[in-house]
């Protein structure tokens, strides 16, 4: 099965009699609903519900939960931990253990002999799993990335910037990574009424061109107006962060969007529940 070690991750560990409450408390992940053997995906929120930093999730062991997060992000994580912990009964460290592989494929199923491989629940029915330990191979690194944009997974750094996205813009709410039947944690209010009133238009997208698409960040354009920004690519394909409803527009009157100069297809991800808005803006409006 085809593998690729991360080496631009960093593993966080959380653990003690209050982890769970405490986590709980302050992150999107409903953990109530996160099993052994799994990793899901969630955030830390502003109390205006922006993504702060990223992370996937998973139990290692009784009282103790393994944060994977982005390596040079992770000691802010952390200072932003202990600033909640107050008198909460946890420890909060970085993990001595920073090997992060990936692997992808049919017979990618965590093993029973290795207690560290969780199954990525961003991927839905595809069998990924992540290990966090054993040997040191490289794999090949830009074919998983090449498999993670294809899957429409967007991730911070190449994707978004930290503190500049909603958990919908991104497709957490689609992915597990948000709890809408759990309490509050920080930012939830905002997150909530998005999610009820149905106003998230920025929204991860698939794009395909027919040369190799340009840098990260460049504006997505439509008759010279911006309806989304490129994200990471591979080759002619890539993700972006698009608003829908402009994107609707455009399609709707057969005007092309332009990442640069290139002309580009946006497509939403297979797996994804969002659609397009049935009434598309006016180009006033957008």
């Amino acid at each position: 099965m085809p593998f690729a070690q991360l080496k631009d991750r960093a593993l966080i560990s959380v653990s003690g009699p209050d982890a769970e409450h405490f986590l709980q408390n302050i992150l999107t992940t409903d953990l109530d609903a996160l099993g052994d053997g799994e990793a899901k995906p969630g955030a830390l929120l502003t109390p205006q519900g922006k993504i702060l930093f990223d992370f996937l999730i998973s139990r290692a062991g009784e009282n103790a939960f393994r944060i994977e997060c982005r390596a040079d992000a992770s000691d802010d994580f952390i200072r932003r931990l202990l600033l909640y912990k107050l008198r909460a009964k946890v420890e909060i460290a970085k993990s001595e253990q920073t090997l992060v592989t990936v692997a992808w494929g049919k017979e990618s199923i965590a093993s029973e002999s290795d207690s560290s491989a969780v199954a990525d629940r961003r991927f839905g029915d595809e069998s990924v799993t992540r290990f966090y330990a054993g040997t040191a191979d490289a794999g090949d690194i830009a074919v998983w990335q090449a498999f993670r944009i294809a899957h429409g997974i967007a991730e911070s750094g190449t994707d978004y910037a930290l503190g500049d996205a909603f958990p919908h813009d991104v497709l957490l709410d689609e992915m597990g990574g948000v709890g809408f039947k759990k309490g509050c944690y920080v930012g939830q209010e905002v997150v909530s009424r998005m999610q009820h009133r149905g106003t998230a238009r920025r929204r991860v997208m698939i794009v395909e061109a027919g040369l190799p698409l340009p840098p990260v960040g460049t504006e997505l354009t439509v008759e010279g107006r911006s309806v989304g920004t490129l994200g990471s690519s591979a080759g002619t394909s890539g993700l972006a962060i698009a608003r829908i409803d402009r994107v609707k527009a455009a399609l709707d009157i057969g005007q092309p969007i332009l990442a640069a100069d290139a002309p580009v297809t946006l497509t939403i991800p297979a797996w994804a529940k969002f659609r397009f808005p049935q009434a598309a803006v006016s180009a006033e409006e957008a």
